[in-house]
């Protein structure tokens, strides 16, 4: 006696691969980026969904414009449209050719600048409400730490917030440069379920 194969239909098999393809090709874009070029990625793996909803706490439709530095494949973007933040209300700011063509077919509607965290006063006008930070400030030169945040306040409303997680102990700002840039810092939460573990900090003008 032969058994006839349950075969799933075909639309079926359509919609499981349609499904889990953003994240593979993230993943496969990630993997591609670092070999490529590990400096300028400078991440192990890709932030958790659990961090992206850390470093995005707070946003919301009424957020006003949002800015992302150093976006990558987009998962901080994701979280920050889940919010409610309106596409026309979010610029990101990325260096990657590879990753800018990503950010654009996945994130239509959204504006996507090639250029530098650290130009973005060239580019924006004041009042932006909140600047959501992925760049690996710890592995830059301290200068250019300096420049990317101060660059984030000459854009930032008075009340404005710079978001920025780190894998390391303490602030990506040492205390004198923190002062000097007339800002103080909240530390947030540890981000355990992401690799290697983070902390996201909150910068406000003092």
């Amino acid at each position: 006696m032969t058994t006839r194969r349950r075969m799933m239909p075909r639309s079926s098999v359509s919609t499981v691969f349609a499904s889990s393809s953003p994240l593979a090709d993230d993943l496969d874009l990630f993997r591609r980026r670092l070999l490529q070029n590990p400096r300028q990625v400078s991440a192990i793996a890709p932030s958790s969904r659990t961090l992206a909803r850390a470093m995005t706490m707070g946003l919301g439709p009424a957020s006003g414009r949002v800015v992302e530095f150093g976006p990558g494949t987009g998962r901080f973007t994701e979280a920050i449209l889940a919010r409610g933040v309106p596409p026309a209300n979010l610029t990101l700011f990325e260096l990657d050719e590879e990753f800018i063509q990503h950010l654009r077919a996945r994130f239509p509607g959204v504006t996507v600048l090639q250029a530098g965290a650290e130009a973005a006063h060239e580019y924006l006008w004041p009042g932006v409400q909140t600047v959501v930070s992925g760049l690996p400030l710890l592995s830059m030169p301290e200068p250019l730490r300096r420049a990317i945040v101060a660059a984030a306040f000459r854009i930032l409303a008075p009340r404005g917030t710079y978001v920025q997680f780190t894998y390391g102990p303490r602030p990506p700002l040492p205390p004198d440069i923190i002062a000097a840039l007339g800002l103080r810092v909240n530390k947030g939460h540890q981000i355990w379920a992401n690799l290697p573990p983070a902390r996201v900090y909150r910068f406000r003008r003092a």
